[in-house]
């Protein structure tokens, strides 16, 4: 084995997941290599370091303000799709009622109609998009209290 693989079981020995054969080979090369026995000794020093921090728990009111904020989020992020979705479905309905009347009348082309489709659906979609992307923005501007 080469020093690098010695290298990445340097954590597992130090944790004891290593069996008897590993820890031993292990151990016979930390005694012939100065840099992995080095290197080693810098490994104990940063686990007696994160052995010594200790996890502190956060406060009630710290994780009733963290679930509310999600749940705000989630629902947010819900209602902004359904929001979307609905006024694309609305738009493209009344497109297609226009679309309608219009292929009624033989006096219009099919390469007209097809056109007007495309149209429509295309506008459909931008329109969203761009409301939806102010409407995002303009809640979340910086400046909007800010006088020009």
């Amino acid at each position: 084995m080469t020093c690098q693989d010695h290298r990445d079981l340097m954590m597992a020995y130090l944790d004891n997941e290593l069996n008897a054969e590993q820890r031993r080979a292990f151990e016979e090369h930390l005694v012939s290599c100065p840099d992995c026995t080095k290197e080693m000794g810098e490994f104990q020093k940063l686990k007696a370091i994160t052995d010594r921090v200790a996890f502190v728990e956060p406060e009630d009111r710290v994780w009733e303000q963290y679930w509310g904020n999600l749940y705000n989020r989630l629902e947010r992020g819900a209602g902004w799709i359904l929001f979307s979705v609905a006024a694309i479905v609305l738009l493209v309905y009344g497109g297609f009622e226009l679309i309608e009347e219009i292929t009624r009348n033989r006096a219009v082309g099919v390469l007209l109609k097809a056109g007007l489709l495309a149209l429509l659906g295309g506008l459909a979609i931008l329109f969203v998009s761009v409301l939806r992307e102010r409407l995002y923005f303009w809640s979340r501007d910086r400046y909007k209290d800010v006088r020009r």
